[in-house]
């Protein structure tokens, strides 16, 4: 018997699989595991994907070893692995990789197997008679336990005697952490909107169909997921609900393990891999009906799926940003289609591409315009921060300090949100100009004061804070910019007594991290929580009455056609982080452009306003929704060869791309160099161009094996 198996080689074609012979020894169904073989000079991992024919134009080598019980790649997943490849032009191995936790990856070094640990169970099919009173101990044992660890035994003899007699068998079984969750229970009576949402979505079970429901912050999403999951379940079925950020994870599994229990599996990168594994291997058993999990948890190997439930859906990260460079939305519509199952979109901002849909009639649409505790939305004001410098205040309005204060007062708490992290953004040299740069990357360090460390946020370069410039030998370095520890350290000192906790990549690295400053912060131990986008984002603090938004225009100073848009969506997420519960909210907006008509539209929660204006200016310019945009990369770590290739790539283009597509540049990127490669771009956009993925399978076959250029491909990008 003959299988091809599929590894990873530097080659860049997408389905490079090559023949092995399958020993005698292996009887086992091979395909979907991975497998040990030999490649070139060593020993490597790869998935089998087929069987073959026999052929004897070349010597076959055998397969060493079968690494997997199970199979970690199932049918679906296979063929799912094979329209990402096709769809993104990216290698096949890159797109079953994308799906897997990391110990179930194929490797190239390594250990080639999970440690596992002798277990016992009771042999059913045994009559167990004329035992002694030690052996009737581990009998009642593993009649209460099912499976215990062997070592956990202390009556080694008496086990002994019992498996020499066939009354209990041993096994081996991987070893795996168990995933910790509290359990949250509360009963929730359903509002009649939420009622007549959850009606309306199990009207389309069964059905291929994406679903948009618009809701306000507060509205109450999350217990329409959950009424829905309940039906799902009832059907026999089971669901993936997606969250954007780790930070959610939490709080959302707990309100979902409150009514389903163990039923409940968690899939993100925060957990261990011996957590992921565990998980995992859970669904793979269909011990589990319901994943919760951020992007990957997309390729959760559930079986009969009746839903598919993305929350807010307008999150970035839904996007993964290198190969395969898939969107979440792309792969839950694949699955929809295999399982008859709609897909829920769920967001109080959606994306413009999502709300223009919705209102053409591609998506069915659903609305909760009201927050379950019946109060407002939170009131805003707008300060102009040109007008407070001026008074002196350059970090907090008079405003904002005022509002702080008053809620301090109350015992009541505060967010403050800065999307960036660091202390200063960068420093600079008041005497001659000189700023410090990563020698790596075409981008400035950002100095952190914890760590007393400047860091490139791109390549993880650090090197220790400088006092004299290395230009003109003068001490007159100044930090530049502000970031979340700078933010933290002046609410200490502005006022007095305050308990301030900080969420941002740098807090949030270490394990448990986002659990424990979400749980401290919700215990009311703490009176102002200071972070990144990642308080944005569907977390819910009862006590919170006040949000700050600091320098809330930051977004609108990138060049992107998007910058509106992730400006609006950012600042009315945070915002309604406050009034949740019984108080009512209150939000102020420090920004340098308060006549921008994303910030007014935030400040009004006006999104129909928004999306309207930001319409008319994409249909001007002829972006999305108006159109598709493909971005092709190239790098290479030779400035001037990186430039000539980009420019013989735009002359292949247009030679062979239909006349209605628009092609943009060659240009360099935003950031020239990331870790000492420099990138270089070409944007297309169009409706509709039948020659569009032949040109570009053409382009990638030019620059195989050519290993002084990286050609790569973006569908639809986030960011340009």
């Amino acid at each position: 018997m003959y299988v091809k198996v599929l590894v990873e080689t530097r080659l860049k074609s997408n389905d490079m699989t090559f023949t092995y012979h399958v020993p005698n020894t292996i009887k086992e169904e091979l395909i979907g595991k991975r497998v040990l073989v030999p490649f070139a000079n060593r020993m490597v991992q790869g998935f089998v994907l087929d069987y073959a024919p026999f052929s004897d134009d070349y010597e076959i080598k055998d397969i060493i070893d079968v690494i997997d019980d199970e199979k970690v790649l199932n049918d679906e997943l296979l063929k799912l692995g094979k329209y990402m490849s096709e769809k993104y032009l990216c290698p096949l191995i890159t797109c079953y990789q994308a799906m897997l936790p990391k110990a179930l990856k194929a490797k190239i070094k390594g250990n080639h197997r999970l440690r596992k640990l002798t277990y016992v169970r009771l042999n059913n099919a045994a009559i167990i008679t004329n035992i002694n009173e030690k052996q009737l101990e581990i009998v009642n044992l593993l009649k209460e336990h099912k499976e215990v660890l062997k070592s956990k035994i202390t009556a080694k003899s008496s086990l002994k005697k019992l498996i020499d007699n066939g009354f209990v068998t041993e096994f081996l079984k991987a070893q795996y952490k168990e995933v910790e969750a509290g359990f949250d229970h509360k009963d929730v009576v359903l509002t009649k909107e939420q009622k007549m949402a959850s009606e309306f979505i199990e009207q389309r079970f069964g059905k291929e169909k994406v679903i948009l429901l618009y809701g306000v912050t507060g509205s109450g999403k999350t217990e329409v997921y959950i009424e829905v999951v309940k039906n799902v379940i009832k059907n026999g079925e089971s669901a993936i609900i997606l969250v954007p950020e780790i930070s959610l994870t939490p709080q959302i599994t707990a309100r979902f393990k409150a009514v389903f229990e163990e039923k409940v599996a968690i899939l993100h990168s925060s957990l261990s891999d011996g957590e992921r594994n565990s998980e995992y291997q859970r669904i793979i058993k269909g011990e589990v009906n319901v994943v919760i999990g951020a992007r990957s948890a997309i390729f959760a190997p559930l079986k009969n799926i009746g839903i598919i439930i993305i929350d807010e859906e307008h999150s970035e990260s839904y996007k993964q940003e290198n190969n395969p460079r898939y969107n979440t939305l792309d792969i839950a519509v694949e699955r929809s289609k295999k399982h008859k199952c709609p897909v829920v979109l769920g967001s109080a901002t959606p994306t413009i591409e999502s709300f223009a849909r919705a209102t053409k009639g591609y998506y069915d649409y659903l609305e909760l315009n009201k927050r379950v505790n019946k109060k407002p939305l939170p009131k805003v004001s707008i300060v102009d921060m040109k007008t407070e410098i001026k008074k002196g205040n350059k970090l907090f309005s008079s405003i904002l300090m005022e509002k702080i204060n008053e809620r301090l007062g109350k015992k009541e708490q505060v967010m403050l949100l800065l999307n960036r992290r660091g202390y200063s953004s960068y420093l600079t040299c008041q005497n001659c100009g000189f700023t410090i740069k990563c020698p790596n990357c075409d981008i400035t360090l950002t100095y952190h004061k914890t760590s007393g460390m400047l860091r490139c946020h791109y390549c993880g370069y650090a090197e220790n804070k400088i006092e004299v410039c290395p230009c003109c030998h003068e001490t007159a370095i100044r930090q530049m910019g502000i970031g979340t520890e700078k933010i933290e350290e002046e609410v200490l000192k502005a006022f007095k007594g305050v308990r301030v906790l900080r969420m941002d990549a740098d807090t949030t690295s270490k394990k448990g991290m986002h659990h424990k400053i979400i749980n401290e912060f919700n215990s009311e131990n703490y009176d102002v929580l200071v972070g990144t986008q990642m308080i944005a984002k569907g977390l819910n603090f009862p006590n919170v009455t006040l949000v700050g938004v600091i320098n809330a225009d930051q977004q609108l100073n990138i060049p992107n056609f998007r910058s509106s848009e992730k400006t609006f969506s950012l600042i009315d997420q945070v915002v309604g982080r406050a009034g949740r519960k019984d108080k009512e909210g209150e939000a102020v907006i420090q920004t340098f452009n308060p006549e921008h008509y994303s910030i007014i539209c935030a400040k009004n929660h006006d999104y129909r306003v928004f999306f309207k204006r930001e319409m008319f200016i994409r249909k001007k310019l002829n972006y999305p929704p108006y159109c598709f945009i493909t971005l092709i990369k190239i790098s290479s770590r030779d400035f001037n060869f990186g430039m000539n290739e980009s420019k013989k790539t735009g002359v292949f283009l247009k030679r062979n791309l239909s006349n209605t597509t628009t092609i943009l540049g060659p240009s360099m990127a935003n950031i020239l160099k990331i870790n000492n490669c420099y990138n270089f771009q070409i944007i297309l956009k169009y409706k509709k161009d039948d020659k569009l993925y032949k040109t570009l399978n053409d382009l990638l076959k030019i620059y195989e094996g050519n290993g002084r250029i990286k050609v790569e491909f973006d569908f639809n990008p986030i960011n340009l």
